[in-house]
């Protein structure tokens, strides 16, 4: 089963990621839970670029859930170019969609996924309103 990426979302942040020998696994192509840590480092990056880092804060992201459709094999060598989209934001969550790309091979899309990112309060584990610079970033 494929899961639906929406036509309407808006590309806030690109990453380039050296697909390292350590990714792949005995098969010699990358392991499917890399493809998660792409995503990860995409979408970390940009909150960072955003609000600035949150370690030691009361507030930050929390991952409520998760997928990835697989549409061909990434192998080392080579560098993934990761476009990172939003849309649907709500008091305080917003939906995040990724395409993973070869730079050797721009526009053909070897993996695509998507997560639902929920701010909140570590303390209460409370779901709290988004921050503004994050939510001017995302839209109304």
């Amino acid at each position: 089963m494929r899961f639906h990426i929406p036509e309407a979302k808006k590309l806030v942040h690109e990453a380039t990621i050296p697909i390292r020998w350590g990714d792949m696994d005995a098969m010699g192509h990358v392991n499917n839970t890399v493809y998660f840590r792409y995503f990860e480092i995409a979408r970390l990056d940009w909150v960072y670029k955003v609000c600035g880092g949150w370690q030691g804060s009361t507030q930050g992201p929390v991952i409520v859930n998760a997928f990835c459709n697989f549409l061909r094999q990434l192998e080392f060598p080579g560098d993934v170019l990761a476009r990172f989209y939003v849309t649907n934001p709500g008091r305080s969550s917003f939906d995040t969609y990724l395409t993973i790309e070869r730079t050797d091979q721009p526009g053909i899309v070897w993996a695509e996924g998507g997560a639902k990112m929920v701010w909140t309060d570590y303390a209460t584990r409370k779901s709290v309103p988004l921050p503004e610079a994050l939510r001017a970033q995302i839209g109304p």
